[in-house]
């Protein structure tokens, strides 16, 4: 009988926190900036330079361990790691290994059948970034940018409690939207702002002892992190199958051929000989600043959901959707505080946003029209200063620009055509164009109707109000 197996995977997320200066000195940590501009000497690790917290960092890092249900250590310090690298400046990292500043916390995460799990988290501590190699194959050299050197990270350990790939897709959508909920970050795995590495081991169902585990890095989306867990998982259990051992090692994973590679053997805590950073001094959380921070905890997806349902006449899929992301969550409450109409607000974010989304390719952080302008639009529909098809054309302006609705529809002379003596001309001209169209109708066929009234419509440019042109042909005819 062939044995079973089973993965134990646990996670390292690391998460850029969204403060505009770095941990440890005063340059910006904007994205995007030509290299070697965003640095000064500390975060270079000029010798007699001193770091000094930022203390935002602090805040964002206790405020994740509280929405994480962890404990958070009120006197924490932090440690050098000292390894070399060239994108390492100091030749050590500042992070936490003795005191982190969360610890014993967990998440729950839903399961494919249905059912609830916690997924508990080891530690959540703070450390610094390196910086960016850039390998030049043209010139035969590397290149270093230290802009990232020193931008703040939270390092959020898990526990080994997950079990399959969508355990820890479901995981980390679930850290992700808690982050983004509290502002602590943007997430964006495409520009490196929240990364994972997979801690993986394969054993015997029902074994207690967990097998090797091997370290992934290089995962910067939900599917790579998907296929590097099944392409690991079989590499693992081919080689127990065949009476292999797993060494213990870090190994980076190629999403293009599909496959992974040794890095290096796996350190252990001790290799990189850590000890008590001497320039940084302890970090003591006060009861004030604890009740502070908990003051501020926003309201979370979950307490959102329950609110929507029992405030708005919205379907539940439309609360799923537009909760399932801080950005458009805010987009409909703050839209929705200017013109009160849920469900109409709800249909644009629901309907041509995410429609627009998806073909211009644009992710929800980048939205760029305003409440403001989306409550306009629909006061503009309301009052039938112009009809449905023309609001289509208007709203695609205002997701590329931010047009302001008003001053767009005014300069292109889009209002809806209401003067019924124009309308009523225009309607006999096509009644006297189209002699098929009204004896169809004369003989029963209803839909001859929806022919003469688009082309009305198509005459008076889209510009008529589709409800009076009903009317009126209906009249005449």
């Amino acid at each position: 009988m062939a044995k079973e197996y089973e993965t134990v995977i646990g996670l390292e997320v690391h998460v850029e926190l969204a403060t505009k200066t770095k941990i440890f000195c005063g340059c910006s940590t904007a994205f995007g900036a030509g290299p070697n501009t965003q640095t000064c000497p500390v975060c270079t690790g000029m010798p007699g330079s001193l770091p000094v917290l930022n203390k935002q960092v602090l805040e964002y890092a206790i405020a994740v361990g509280l929405a994480t249900n962890c404990d958070i250590t009120r006197y924490a310090k932090f440690d050098r790691k000292n390894y070399f690298y060239p994108d390492n400046p100091q030749n050590y990292q500042i992070s936490q290994l003795y005191l982190p500043i969360c610890r014993n916390g967990s998440v729950e995460i839903e399961t494919k059948d249905g059912g609830v799990k916690s997924v508990g988290i080891h530690e959540i501590h703070m450390e610094e970034d390196a910086g960016k190699l850039i390998h030049d194959e043209w010139e035969d050299c590397s290149l270093v940018d230290y802009n990232r050197s020193g931008v703040p990270l939270i390092e959020i350990v898990s526990e080994p409690d997950m079990r399959s790939a969508e355990e820890v897709i479901a995981y980390l959508e679930k850290l992700r939207l808690i982050i983004q909920y509290l502002g602590a970050s943007d997430c964006k795995l495409q520009e490196g702002s929240m990364r994972a590495d997979v801690n993986l081991s394969v054993r015997e169902v029902g074994a207690r002892e967990f097998g090797t585990r091997t370290e992934m890095k290089n995962l910067n989306s939900f599917k790579a992190i998907s296929r590097a867990i099944a392409g690991e998982t079989e590499r693992q259990t081919d080689l127990i199958e065949s009476g292999e051992k797993v060494i213990q090692e870090t190994r980076r994973w190629d999403d293009t051929r599909g496959e992974s590679y040794a890095m290096r053997s796996k350190e252990d805590a001790q290799d990189y000989r850590y000890f008590p950073d001497p320039d940084l001094v302890p970090i003591v959380v006060s009861d004030e600043m604890l009740a502070d921070i908990r003051s501020r905890q926003p309201e979370f997806r979950s307490e959102k959901m329950k609110r929507y349902k029992e405030e708005y006449d919205i379907p539940d899929y439309d609360i799923e959707i537009i909760t399932g992301s801080k950005r458009m969550a805010d987009l409909f409450e703050e839209t929705m505080a200017i013109c009160r109409q849920p469900k109409k607000v709800s249909n644009w974010l629901m309907g041509e946003t995410l429609r627009l989304m998806k073909e211009k390719e644009v992710e929800v952080e980048d939205l760029r029209f305003s409440p403001e302008n989306l409550a306009k639009l629909i006061a503009l529909t309301d009052s039938r200063a112009i009809n449905s098809s023309v609001a289509k054309e208007v709203f695609e302006v205002m997701f590329d620009t931010n047009v302001d609705p008003e001053q767009y529809v005014e300069e292109k002379g889009l209002k809806t055509v209401n003067d019924e003596g124009a309308l009523k001309k225009t309607v006999e001209e096509v009644i006297a164009a189209n002699p098929q169209s009204v004896e169809d109708y004369h003989n029963g066929k209803e839909k001859a109707v929806g022919f003469l009234v688009g082309q009305t419509m198509k005459a008076m440019k889209g510009k008529a109000d589709p409800a009076m042109v009903n009317r009126l042909l209906k009249e005449l005819l």
